[in-house]
């Protein structure tokens, strides 16, 4: 179905759609999309049915979920499958910190984590969204365990300091300020559709439908279209037992004017979008889990600790040049090579390819991205605020998002996010020593939780762009280089083939590693077949 076909009247779906994001943000244009009957396309969600037939020696670079995915296929359909990894363990990208785990950055700032047993920090991918199907495919197959990650709470504190008016700077729940805002809108647009105005091309039923469906939606009064507060917005006085509190009191909506002024707004499109549903999926006991399962499968093809240092190729074969541990300099041959290195790591490697496939992996740039752990002596939050996981939106530089775990609940301790920042304010942190970081998301939470402070027991703190083996936390492409370079990355180079999540358009998911590495064996395959 065509998102441009004219609803009754001759206003397109898209302009349709287009007026309702403007009014009402994502949340409303999803709602009137769901109206609409528009669904999203899913992921991949089965490997390549590589089947019998021929096969060949594969080198696999990178034990990242790309490289995982890779040789676990390729070894099921009969490759002879060596993997290398410049790491002592498995995973990439897919790494959770629990206690004992160790981290020294490029600038030799040496960390080991302190949790205690049980707790963790996914300092690495954290949620999985229903459709990325691949990922799915494998935490079913390779039995990892999975729990929900609330990902959207209307209970969470909406908290924003750089605005202006009544409620800057003032501690909001996520779910009043989405009442508002849906509501108000709301009530802007059924009085002009009510009155013909929208759009003359709308018909009288057309109209009139729209307007039963915003007064639905946005919580209105049938007689004047006026919103007073939803039902589910929330209370001053709770309802209770008896006369008092009885019936409760409803909470007074806020202004919309002091909701736009306050820039608190900007934290309604940060959930509820297709890459963040409200509710998630998380690998019970940290997302590590994922290639934990994949190296019981798989863990005698790999090699540990062996650095990349050149990468030769002929016209019958790939020889991978490689220390290990000890320093000592080995290699490795094969007839082809899944290469899963970030492009970012893999520029410093001698690699034996085109010009034009050089030039192509320098056009990827990769994000700074940096995370901050905080184990919590007590579940303040639950306890005090009845705050049950979710995220604490900010206008803090350097923190971002304050996020609370969606496991462990009413449970004693708790390891909170208290920081999760990208780009020039992820640079900026990583700048701090660990200890400082840690202070710098103190200070913050504690504007919002009084009891913040008292109750950080130890920190731990992760800058993928200062992780020598990342040097970023993913693949980032400009429209410019994703229409030139990507497509060649995206094809071999002679017997080379790259996978990774920079290789496809699920950037920084683990479902963009997988995928891309499905689609690399299939290509693999099927030449192996024509040899």
């Amino acid at each position: 179905m065509s998102s441009s076909h004219p609803l009754a009247g001759g206003l397109s779906r898209r302009q349709f759609i287009d007026r309702l994001a403007a009014v009402g943000g994502v949340s409303l244009a999803m709602a009137g999309m769901d109206a609409l009957g528009f669904g999203f396309a899913s992921a991949q969600t089965t490997p390549p049915k590589l089947g019998s037939g021929k096969t060949a020696k594969v080198i696999v670079l990178g034990a990242g979920l790309a490289g995982l995915t890779a040789a676990y296929e390729l070894s099921k359909a009969g490759y002879a499958v060596q993997v290398l990894e410049a790491r002592d363990f498995a995973g990439g990208r897919c790494q959770t910190a629990r206690k004992g785990f160790t981290h020294t950055d490029l600038t030799g700032a040496k960390q080991t984590c302190e949790f205690d047993e049980g707790l963790y920090l996914n300092h690495g991918p954290w949620r999985i969204p229903y459709h990325h199907g691949s990922v799915l495919h494998y935490t079913q197959t390779l039995g990892v365990p999975l729990e929900l990650m609330v990902n959207d709470n209307d209970a969470a504190y909406v908290y924003f300091k750089k605005g202006s008016g009544p409620l800057a700077g003032k501690r909001l729940r996520r779910g009043e300020l989405t009442a508002d805002v849906r509501g108000q809108a709301a009530e802007l647009m059924a009085k002009v559709a009510g009155k013909g105005d929208l759009d003359a091309s709308l018909s009288a039923q057309d109209r009139a439908l729209f307007v039963d469906y915003l007064v639905r939606d946005g919580a209105l009064s049938a007689k004047d279209l006026s919103y007073d507060g939803a039902h589910g917005r929330g209370y001053l006085v709770k309802p209770g037992a008896g006369v008092d509190p009885g019936p409760g009191q409803p909470g007074k909506p806020y202004a919309l004017t002091d909701i736009l002024a306050s820039g608190a707004w900007k934290a309604l499109s940060d959930a509820a979008t297709y890459d963040h549903p409200k509710t998630m999926f998380q690998a019970v006991g940290g997302m590590d889990m994922i290639a934990k399962a994949f190296v019981r499968e798989i863990g005698p093809m790999i090699r540990y600790s062996a650095v990349v240092e050149k990468i030769s190729q002929s016209p019958s074969g790939v020889t991978v040049a490689y220390r290990d541990a000890a320093g000592a300099k080995l290699e490795a041959s094969a007839d082809y090579c899944v290469c899963t290195i970030p492009l970012s790591v893999l520029s410093g490697v001698a690699l034996d390819a085109s010009a034009p496939f050089k030039a192509a992996m320098s056009a990827c740039a990769y994000t700074p991205v940096n995370k901050i752990g905080l184990q919590m002596k007590r579940r303040f939050w639950e306890e005090n605020h009845q705050i049950y996981g979710g995220h604490i939106h900010t206008d803090f530089s350097g923190v971002g998002n304050i996020s609370l775990p969606s496991t462990g609940w009413q449970g004693r301790k708790g390891v909170v996010l208290g920081a999760y920042a990208f780009g020039g304010d992820a640079a900026r942190v990583s700048a701090l020593p660990p200890a400082a970081r840690a202070a710098l998301a103190i200070r913050a939470g504690q504007e919002i939780f009084p009891e913040y402070a008292e109750n950080v027991e130890n920190a731990f703190s992760f800058c993928w762009h200062l992780a020598d083996f990342n040097l970023g936390g993913w693949g980032n492409w400009s429209p410019d280089a994703r229409k030139e370079s990507y497509p060649v990355l995206c094809e071999p180079d002679g017997r080379l083939y790259l996978a990774g999540e920079h290789l496809s358009y699920l950037g920084g998911w683990q479902a963009g590693a997988i995928e891309s590495a499905w689609q690399q064996i299939a290509k693999i395959h099927a030449r192996v077949q024509q040899a």
